[in-house]
């Protein structure tokens, strides 16, 4: 799934794509967004918006 085209996912999509990517790709969500060239803070303001925090220590969104 390439999410280059974040901004317009279903946050609730968005997020479970996200925490997959990061348990199983990624060790943590400043490797998933280098790696598709993305804004950090604009994934996280979409995520937040839909009721989403990012948690560092589970290295998740929940």
């Amino acid at each position: 799934m390439d999410l280059a085209k974040f901004e317009s996912m279903d946050p609730v999509m968005l997020m479970s794509i996200v925490n997959t990517k990061i348990r199983d790709e990624f060790q943590n969500l400043d490797e998933l967004v280098k790696y598709y060239d993305i804004d950090r803070q604009k994934l996280i303001d979409k995520l937040a918006s839909a009721g989403f925090e990012y948690l560092p220590e589970a290295k998740q969104f929940r």
